[in-house]
């Protein structure tokens, strides 16, 4: 012990003899206090880390952990909480993080029981905030508290002096083992895995638990665990990439744009996305860089193969709707779709960070060359997108996502404004879980839904055409169509035009009323002698409207 640490701790000792406690003034004080606490001789005050009491003096009876039938110390003695967690966090800024981690677990399980209590009891909106806010910054320190602990333990650990199952323990030797630092093996395993989420984004546990509070949702350590499993899995674990879509993301795509009748997924995975096109009338052409046996609904197999490879098929200029691969490659593959494919329209998910960045030079070109013209950022955070073979309880994602749509310009070969410049449009999808699609192959977009009130039902800014204005704008083009087939059924039709099922069935009455096509065997129709006659009738009338021209 060197004559100043002497001097220090005789002088703490004095004034505790005089006056029954005292409290540190600095971080040597601090050091030389501990030294004290650890023979015994001084005691450390259970609310704040800077005061020391006589350890034969009386302790007030103050439980740390508030039991649920016990009025919430939070509720009637909030200041006391504040005091206290301001002593954890200077605990832990002292390095004392064993003091820290005591203090700031029974801190979070007060205010919790108190945030918990005061909505039971219908309090102030003012004081259930005031509540999470408690437990929010306890939960903050609590978790820093396990990174440091696990960093401790690697160190101790790499210098041998964590004592292994089993090993005798030799009296006075720097050797200590999990039980007396007060963690288990499982608790160091989410400690190391914190940790990790923490080196890799140093706001990692500020993040997490803002955007708990902002959400009016408890910051708890389940919110923590939940956040940490989308952050930390390794490149192995991750695979190929493959999060399955929610039908949600593609339902609120494909009632704000219309995309072609056949539309590309290059990413198909197990065909998340997939189903929920063909529902809405599109037909798919799918692959994927790992053959996953994924069909369309007509049976034809995914292709097989890395997109960063492909080429388009001569005459055919398919729009593209994707999941892209997440991380480095993102930004290869959906450059690679612009350049090589070269669609009218592309829409692809992906984190709304995408819109920053600036080293990768294929971001550069998706983002300031050739920028989306419409960027739909959803406002409420999709459900979790797991990755594939995750059987875990399904949950909300902690990443925000939005709907880049690339639109090329009339110019064939550009994409947006080519300034950096693009539309931005917040979108919740909830309100569009039973919204029905544009229709397939007619291209443009339609407004976000506007609500008046909570009565009445969403309405698009832009006027809906009637059943009886979409087939009378269809009926020529099906009657052509219907001539190139032998027969068809309201299947067919609807998948061959890319209208909606109700279009289909409403033009089959039509024109079976009007005599233009006849019932065949089963549920199949045909072309009639009358519906021929008209459509020469009406190529014979466009002709003369040409030649007048």
């Amino acid at each position: 012990m060197t004559l100043a640490h002497a001097t220090t701790q005789s002088r703490i000792m004095a004034e505790i003899e005089a006056n029954g406690s005292y409290r540190c003034a600095s971080e040597k004080e601090q050091i030389a206090a501990r030294k004290l606490n650890g023979k015994g001789l001084i005691r450390r005050d259970k609310k704040d880390g800077h005061l020391w009491h006589d350890p034969n003096a009386p302790v007030p009876a103050s439980p740390a952990v508030v039991e649920a039938a016990q009025l919430p110390a939070t509720v009637a003695d909030a200041s006391d909480l504040v005091v206290a967690i301001e002593s954890a966090r200077a605990l832990l800024d002292a390095g004392d993080v064993q003091a820290a981690l005591l203090l700031s677990t029974g801190l979070y399980e007060r205010a919790k029981a108190g945030a918990a209590y005061a909505e039971k009891v219908k309090a102030s909106r003012e004081l259930i905030d005031k509540a999470r806010r408690m437990q929010a910054e306890a939960l903050k320190i609590e978790s820093m508290c396990y990174v440091a602990m696990a960093d401790a333990i690697d160190e101790a650990q790499a210098k041998g002096h964590v004592a292994k199952q089993g090993q005798a323990k030799v009296r006075d030797a720097d050797v200590f083992t999990f039980d007396e630092v007060g963690i288990d093996k499982r608790r160091l395993h989410e400690a190391r895995k914190l940790r990790n989420a923490v080196r890799a984004e140093p706001d990692f546990v500020e993040r997490v638990v803002e955007a708990r509070l902002e959400a009016g949702l408890e910051p708890s350590r389940r919110s923590i665990s939940h956040a940490i499993g989308t952050k930390t899995a390794t490149k192995e674990e991750k695979g190929d990439q493959l999060y399955e879509t929610p039908e949600e993301a593609t339902k609120t795509l494909l009632a704000l744009e219309s995309f072609s009748a056949t539309v590309m997924e290059p990413a198909v995975g197990r065909g998340a996305i997939l189903r929920v096109l063909e529902a809405a009338g599109y037909e798919a052409a799918i692959a994927d860089l790992r053959d996953r046996g994924t069909v369309t609904q007509h049976g034809e197999l995914q292709q097989v193969g890395d997109f960063l490879k492909s080429s388009p098929v001569i005459g055919a200029r398919m729009d593209i709707v994707t999941n892209p691969p997440y991380g480095d490659v993102a930004n290869a593959f959906l450059a690679h779709a612009l350049r090589v494919h070269r669609p009218r329209k592309m829409a692809a998910l992906l984190n709304l960070n995408f819109m920053c960045g600036f080293e990768d030079p294929d971001r550069r070109f998706l983002m300031d060359e050739n920028p989306p013209s419409r960027v739909y950022v959803f406002t409420r955070r999709l459900p979790m997108m797991h990755r594939d073979g995750w059987d875990g309880p399904k949950a909300s994602s902690q990443m925000n996502t939005a709907w880049f749509v690339w639109e090329r310009n009339d110019d064939g070969c550009t994409y947006g404004r080519g300034d950096g410049r693009f539309e931005t449009i917040r979108v919740d999808w909830q309100n569009y879980r039973s919204a029905p699609a544009l229709t397939p192959g007619a291209g443009g977009h339609a407004a976000p839904f506007v609500f008046s009130s909570d009565d009445e039902d969403f309405t698009r800014e832009t006027p809906r055409k009637t059943l009886d204005e979409r087939c009378d704008e269809e009926r020529s083009r099906a009657l052509v169509w219907m001539l190139e087939h032998d027969a068809f059924d309201a299947v067919t039709l609807r998948r061959g035009i890319g209208v909606r099922p109700s279009v289909a069935d409403a033009l089959i009455a039509g024109l079976s009323a009007d005599g233009l096509i006849e019932p065949r065997d089963g549920a199949e129709w045909a072309l009639s002698d009358a519906g021929k006659l008209a459509l020469e009738a009406t190529a014979g009338a466009l002709l003369l409207m040409k030649v007048a021209g």
